[in-house]
This record gives C-alpha cells, structure tokens and sequence, in this order.
C-alpha cells in the first residue's frame, strides 16, 4: 500500500480511501444526470439540455468544463446519440 495523501492510497494499482471514494460517487453521479438527460432530451429545449450537460460534467470534474465538450455532448444527445459513461467499481491508478 502506498500513502499519496490523507484520505487517498494505492493498493494493487487502484486508489482507495474516503477521496477515491468521493471521487467513483461523483463520477455514479454524473453517470445517473446524463443518462436521465438523454431521457428527456425530446422534451428539453437546447438550452436546458446544455445546462444539464454542463451541471453533469461540472459535478464530475469539480470545476467548469471546457464549453468545447459541453457542447459536443449536447449536440451527440440531441442527435440521438447514446453517451455511455462506465464507471468502474474500483478506481484505477497509473
């Protein structure tokens, strides 16, 4: 095991601890608000579809996220696409 900081630590090449936590309930989180998104995309209008993709993407990664790839998802969910966004069980280190 090895200690990166109060909270966090690497076992056998995954993180653990509360923030590897916190971090794989954000990202079930985001999972949940683009799937429930691409359900009511029909009866959203493209602003509030591109609200609800930047609130999902900005929970995820705990900051604003690049206008690019807000708007890239918005338009790949107006057009039907699917976005699958996997989460794993564990979270994985490099």
């Amino acid at each position: 095991m090895t200690f990166i900081e109060p909270g966090l630590y690497v076992r056998d090449g995954f993180a653990e601890g509360p923030l590897a936590d916190a971090a794989l309930s954000r990202a079930a989180r985001a999972a949940q608000l683009l799937d429930e998104l691409q359900e009511q995309a029909p009866t959203l209008t493209d602003g509030q579809l591109r609200d609800g993709v930047n609130r999902a993407l900005r929970r995820f990664a705990q900051e604003q996220p690049p206008a690019r790839q807000v708007d890239s998802y918005t338009a790949l969910i107006r057009r039907g696409a699917r976005i699958d966004w996997v989460v794993p069980a564990r979270l994985p280190c490099a």
